[in-house]
């Protein structure tokens, strides 16, 4: 029994600081990644070398050791404290056991106990730009022994290639993640979360085009906050921008996915609506205006209300037929609604 509890201690073992070796695997986001075709070159490669049926690379996680590719057998992952890998991150930069039946570590494994009945092991410990060991690319085989020299010095080659591939891998998705948040940054509006002005109009254009190429419907709703600048006179601009970044959230939450809602300058806000006809948008704009209405807004303890006069500008092929003249029709109609008293909607020409 004491014995049984020595292995069971000793197959769980943690190097010291594994938090940090943790942070440092999990940095590189290749855990539970779909298999690639390069690491399983590297694999395969690894196995015809040292003259064996089967290789790993594995990560050993927190409390699992997850198989990123193999050869000569389908594994996914295993408890950290049944993988020979496990041992690999103690410390040493090279694990080599000739027969895991005899080595007190190992002998009482899953792999080792059951098929495919493991006896040679050989690993080279994945070690991070910072230094730490994240996995290793090992070697096995059902027959006890040990690599060569010249076998071994060619694992660590392909350990570092495989190394290289998981860094390479990371610097391609935190490239493409910096790519996307400067596309955010230079097409939204920061305050209202919705397309900034620039964004809007190139969307526009966009949406112009294939309505004329493809005859198909298209419209706007320009939304202007009603006395917008009597709330940031008497509660503050921090008040305002509050009740802007409210509409806009609101705005975000009430358009399709298809939907271009936008900041169009100040407190007007512009919602590009793509295969919509004038009588789908001032249905769509008389919804956004009551919901405008019944949003609630505080200047401290005080409730605040906030209303929106809408126009709504929509293509018919002929006069309506470009992106100056829709947002013009759009604009006309905004002026209408202001004019006709505030907190009403008024939809194309007069």
């Amino acid at each position: 029994m004491l014995a049984a509890e020595k292995v069971h201690t000793l197959s769980i073992a943690r190097p010291q600081a594994d938090q940090f070796r943790l942070a440092a695997l999990h940095r590189y986001h290749i855990l539970d990644t779909p298999a690639c075709e390069d690491f399983s070159f590297l694999t395969e490669l690894a196995a015809q070398v040292c003259e064996v049926p089967y290789a790993f690379i594995s990560l050993v996680d927190a409390e699992r050791v997850w198989i990123k590719s193999c050869a000569g057998m389908q594994l996914g992952e295993l408890p950290r404290g049944e993988s020979y890998c496990s041992l690999a991150v103690l410390g040493q930069a090279a694990t080599e056991i000739p027969d895991l039946t005899q080595d007190f570590r190992t002998a009482h494994m899953a792999l080792t106990v059951d098929e495919p009945h493991m006896r040679m092991y050989s690993s080279v410990a994945l070690t991070s730009s910072d230094g730490f060991a994240i996995g290793t690319l090992c070697v096995m085989d059902t027959k006890p022994g040990g690599l060569r020299v010249e076998q071994r010095a060619t694992l660590v080659k392909l350990a570092r290639q495989v190394m290289a591939l998981i860094e390479l891998r990371a610097n391609e998705k935190a490239l493409e993640s910096t790519v996307r948040e400067l596309e955010q940054l230079a097409t939204t509006d920061e305050l209202t979360g919705l397309h900034n002005r620039r964004s809007l109009l190139h969307r526009l254009k966009f949406e112009t085009a294939r309505a004329k190429r493809f005859r198909s419907p298209l419209s706007a709703v320009m939304i202007d906050l009603d006395h917008f600048k009597r709330i940031n006179d008497e509660y503050g601009h921090a008040v305002g921008d509050q009740v802007l970044a409210s509409v806009g959230l609101l705005l975000r939450d009430s358009v399709r996915v298809i939907d271009v809602p936008g900041r169009y300058g100040g407190e007007e806000l512009c919602v590009i609506l793509p295969n919509t006809p004038v009588e789908g948008a001032c249905k769509f704009a008389e919804t956004l205006r009551a919901k405008i209405e019944a949003q609630l807004h505080y200047a401290g303890p005080r409730l605040l209300p906030v209303t929106a006069s809408l126009g709504v500008g929509s293509f018919d092929h002929m006069g309506i037929s470009d992106a100056e003249s829709l947002l013009r029709q759009a604009d006309a109609a905004l002026y209408r609604a202001k004019h006709a008293g505030r907190n009403r909607v008024e939809c194309g020409p007069t």
